[in-house]
């Protein structure tokens, strides 16, 4: 049997569709209260836990052969520290010591390429690279790179356990809307005036949970592997997105000092309207760094091949017009 932790999220659920796929028994983790909606018609276990209670996670994984850990907070928004840093890394350290009780055979932990310490640009961002959290963009960075240093401090005590850094995802099921899919979202809306400058690397949901899979199925035991995929300037993605929904791409360019300027009293801004926030100085900055990533260990060593980037934005701006409404 199959435990999954985080299982309504974007990566989660299409990691659930994936091992049900397969024919895998497949157990779901549910904080008290969780809306199960990108759960809906799947044929799952759900036991109640919460990753901030040890004990609900001990009696949660029993019978568990395998875990895959998914369950954490993402935000390119600031502060809350102690909240992230209770669900992401005790959460994380309560996991692994669940793992740990219960004999469990293998456990997968999804980390994040942020926790890793980036290098200088033009150079590559690879699992050469520490997880350092002194050496982190933000306080979402810091704890995924503190999370994964538990989940090492497990391996030490001889807990069988991968770890896997995925890039920026987007793509279908996108239930709980990410920042990506709300920046899709705005853009269909025509809601977007203007643009800034940037680029990252995104890599397709669906490719993500495969790479989990095969992870977990071929990685070596304390090893991380990289799930990344292709690099797209925010113009060109804009321009995609113009190709796909006959809606014109904002022509308006905002010089990245403004932007970053703005940025420092949109949290603010975003507090007083209760709106998502499109971007943050931490968001502005990620997109303006070195995003040379590459996945080369998890193409040898586990068969990872992520799509083309142009046909995860397609399938995303089909999946919401299908799913969302606005």
């Amino acid at each position: 049997m199959i435990a999954v932790t985080g299982a309504t999220g974007h990566i989660g659920n299409v990691l659930v569709r994936k091992l049900l796929a397969r024919g895998e028994t497949v157990r779901v983790i549910i904080p008290p209260f969780e809306d199960t909606e990108p759960l809906n018609g799947l044929e799952v276990e759900i036991v109640e836990g919460d990753v901030r209670d040890a004990d609900s996670l001990i009696k949660a994984f029993r019978g568990a052969e395998i875990v895959y850990h998914l369950a954490g907070i993402v935000t390119i928004s600031s502060g809350n520290d102690d909240f992230l840093y209770h669900v992401n890394v005790e959460g994380t350290k309560n996991i692994v010591n669940a793992c740990l009780k219960n004999n469990v055979k293998r456990m997968v932990y999804v980390s994040s390429v942020h926790a890793l310490k980036e290098p200088p640009h033009g150079t590559v961002i690879d699992e050469t690279c520490d997880y350092d959290p002194e050496c982190t963009r933000g306080s979402y960075d810091r704890s995924k790179a503190l999370a994964s240093l538990e989940v090492i401090k497990g391996i030490d005590k001889n807990l069988d356990a991968v770890l896997v850094c995925p890039s920026g995802v987007i793509g279908p099921y996108d239930y709980r809307i990410s920042q990506m899919g709300h920046l899709f979202i705005n853009f269909m809306k025509g809601d977007l005036k203007a643009r800034v400058d940037g680029a990252y690397d995104f890599v397709d949901v669906r490719d993500v949970a495969e790479g989990i899979i095969l992870a977990c199925k071929k990685g070596k035991c304390g090893e991380s592997y990289v799930l990344a995929g292709e690099q797209i300037s925010v113009q060109d993605l804009f321009l995609e997105l113009e190709k796909l929904t006959g809606i014109k791409a904002p022509s308006l360019k905002v010089p990245l000092w403004l932007v970053k300027a703005v940025s420092k009293v949109y949290p603010l801004y975003y507090k007083v309207t209760g709106k998502e926030p499109l971007f943050t100085a931490y968001s502005i900055e990620v997109i303006n760094s070195n995003s040379k990533i590459s996945s080369n260990k998890a193409f040898n060593e586990l068969g990872y091949f992520p799509r083309p980037i142009k046909e995860s934005i397609k399938d995303s701006v089909e999946w919401i017009r299908k799913n969302i409404d606005f």
